[in-house]
């Protein structure tokens, strides 16, 4: 008298989960994947390294040229300009935010954005600003084709 026992299946779990270079095609959608981000203490190194940088109210924009199709971004946030973590967090998530919608305007080059003042009593409209701004210096900034200047010209 035996049994029927019916089982699924086991796929290992490497073969479920795809590559992310399959999954998420380099430096296409709008979101802020992995390969728009520096993740490596020697990514962020080599951009420092690179000595070019734009000030501005509470930011410092480091920059450095690659060899890649587009921008990634790494952003640093000392405990010493903001203590508590949710601030320096918010403060990142600006940075990030505003990264990610101008990342097809940008050349391709690695990015970091530090911030350099103590935000206290700054709103999120003034932290948008300043990156926005500091991301609009940036030298071989791409201008944005649009249908009215490809009708134009």
């Amino acid at each position: 008298m035996g049994v029927a026992q019916s089982f699924a299946p086991v796929v290992p779990r490497g073969v479920i989960a795809l590559p992310f270079e399959v999954m998420v095609p380099a430096w296409h959608g709008q979101g802020f994947c992995r390969v728009y981000r520096l993740l490596k203490t020697d990514e962020f190194s080599s951009v420092f390294a690179f000595r070019r940088s734009l000030r501005g109210r509470f930011y410092t924009l480091y920059y450095r040229p690659n060899e890649l199709a587009g921008a990634r971004l790494g952003v640093t946030v000392a405990k010493k300009l903001v203590k508590r973590a949710n601030g320096r967090n918010l403060v990142k998530r600006i940075a990030r935010e505003v990264f990610r919608r101008q990342r097809e305007n940008l050349p391709p080059c690695d990015l970091v954005i530090r911030l350099h003042a103590p935000v206290g009593a700054a709103c999120r409209a003034e932290l948008n600003t300043d990156v926005r701004q500091l991301l609009g210096r940036l030298p071989g900034k791409r201008e944005r084709t649009t249908a009215n200047s490809l009708t134009e010209a």
